[in-house]
């Protein structure tokens, strides 16, 4: 008995089109970052990048539950002194609603390089209208 390994000629990759209003950031971020590394796949492998691409829209109207939305910091540090920086989650997503989702994806991507190849098939607006219609995008369960 042989292991399956895919093969980058091998693997077909669809679209699909997530509405994130009133999704709850956690479990949208599960499902899209399954779905761009390709873990329902019957051919998925581990070290190859067989997943799909995902479409994001209206990200300005994700929500988290409980207090979460008061007091759930994002933190960065520039690695220079006084670099340290911080937001809160209800200006970031008055600001860049995008980098919300961006940033939840990530944190469940292997943090390799493949997990920034993976990163690239994940689109995300902040409004209804998108780009990619001519993919014809599925929705996704």
């Amino acid at each position: 008995m042989k292991t399956f390994m895919a093969k980058e000629e091998e693997i077909k990759r669809k679209w699909y089109i997530v509405d994130a209003k009133d999704m709850v950031l956690g479990r949208l971020a599960t499902k899209v970052a399954d779905t761009i590394r390709g873990k329902k796949k019957v051919i998925f492998t581990p070290h190859a990048d067989t997943g799909d691409y995902v479409i994001v829209t209206n990200a300005s109207k994700v929500r988290l539950t409980g207090k979460k939305a008061e007091k759930k910091v994002y933190q960065s540090h520039s690695n220079y002194p006084g670099g340290f920086k911080e937001e809160k989650f209800t200006s970031l997503l008055e600001r860049y609603p995008e980098k919300v989702i961006m940033i939840a994806v990530k944190g469940m991507l292997p943090k390799t390089r493949l997990g920034d190849r993976i990163l690239t098939k994940l689109r995300v607006y902040k409004g209804s209208e998108h780009p990619h219609a001519a993919m014809k995008p599925e929705p996704l369960k």
